[in-house]
């Protein structure tokens, strides 16, 4: 995850050159595409992760309400973003 963390923040960081370079609109535009895909994937495995323990975890120990209202209140977050 901290991998592709520093990749999204180098791609932010090629961003603000970019509009400081005054680069053509459309090829700006596309790569904060890229970078809201790269976050979107980390958001998932983070999800993917929550889902994989703390939910299991919760389930095992007898009552996993809370951690699958978490998982559900993200999941509806991702969905509207």
């Amino acid at each position: 995850m901290l991998g592709r963390l520093r990749r999204i923040e180098g791609q932010i960081r090629g961003l603000q050159r970019m509009v400081d370079e005054d680069t053509y609109c459309i090829d700006v535009l596309t790569q904060i595409s890229a970078a809201k895909s790269a976050l979107h994937a980390v958001a998932v495995g983070l999800l993917e992760d929550h889902l994989a323990h703390c939910v299991v975890d919760a389930a095992r120990a007898g009552d996993p309400t809370a951690k699958v209202k978490e998982a559900s209140d993200a999941i509806a977050r991702l969905v509207r973003s």
